[in-house]
């Protein structure tokens, strides 16, 4: 049997978001920027239905995503459904049908695929596939939101990951890590090693707390396109076995403004008002 992760990303949940949600259905969070002139018109869909294979088998899909009425920029919807390529129809309407196929095409994938020996398990078991699009912030015309999924097949523990993305409403693009920082990223990696251990995951052992560092299976973090920010600190999310131990859960590492200080982009610094 296999482990998978139903993402996105979609690659969790929900409990290891990093931030505080800050999704309001159906109706225009508020901006900051005075350079925005649109309000943003936050909805979603949602697909969660079960169905039982085998006398001990029973599947369940999970899957949200949102919903933007008044971004009408195709290249920057693509850009936001990166991880569903076959969306063409972003109404409400037509979200809501591309997760029920995908809900049935779940379904008869985990029938099909493997039927030559899915009889044989003889204990109950429960498998799911579950994807979440949440909007964290929208601050400064900058929209983050965040990816996760998680999935078990079968196997000790099921998996989950996340995939951050900050998208400029102003210039209706995905923000990239030039457009915030000049700085090199082998000098980003140093910071990143060294901040490594500023938020631990939680894992622990009978002597207490253990670090990140003391469970990291890369001699050098890459400085990831999976960031987002807030007013104090870029963050780069790391999702498990990415660059340490599945104990380790997923790790955060904030590096300041100050740290990056000299090498912000101008119109970036400007607008999130950094001194």
């Amino acid at each position: 049997m296999k482990n998978t992760i139903a993402v996105m990303a979609l690659s969790a949940l929900f409990a290891f978001s990093a931030c505080k949600k800050n999704e309001k259905t159906g109706t225009p969070t508020e901006k900051k920027d005075n350079n925005q002139t649109e309000k943003l018109i936050v909805d979603s869909v949602k697909v969660s239905d079960s169905t039982r294979i085998t006398d001990s088998l029973k599947v369940t899909y999970t899957s949200k995503l949102l919903v933007f009425p008044s971004i009408t920029d195709k290249k920057l919807l693509d850009s936001i459904y990166f991880q569903n390529e076959k969306i063409k129809d972003f109404s409400k309407a037509g979200l809501q049908t591309y997760l029920e196929n995908e809900k049935n095409n779940y379904f008869n994938s985990v029938k099909n695929n493997n039927k030559d020996w899915i009889s044989d398990i003889t204990y109950a078991q429960d498998w799911y596939s579950s994807s979440h699009m949440n909007l964290i912030s929208d601050i400064n015309g900058y929209m983050h939101i965040q990816y996760v999924g998680s999935g078990y097949e079968g196997g000790a523990h099921d998996n989950y990951g996340f995939s951050e993305r900050v998208f400029d409403l102003k210039n209706k693009k995905r923000l990239e890590l030039k457009d915030i920082t000049s700085m090199p990223k082998s000098k980003i990696e140093e910071i990143l090693m060294k901040n490594i251990n500023k938020i631990n995951g939680g894992a622990s052992d009978g002597d207490g707390e253990i670090n990140n560092s003391e469970m990291l299976l890369v001699e050098k973090i890459p400085a990831s396109d999976n960031f987002y920010f807030d007013e104090k600190k870029l963050y780069f999310h790391y999702s498990p076995y990415e660059i340490a131990a599945f104990a380790a859960g997923d790790i955060i590492i904030p590096v300041s403004w100050e740290e990056l200080k000299g090498t912000l982009n101008a119109e970036f610094k400007e607008r999130m008002k950094i001194k």
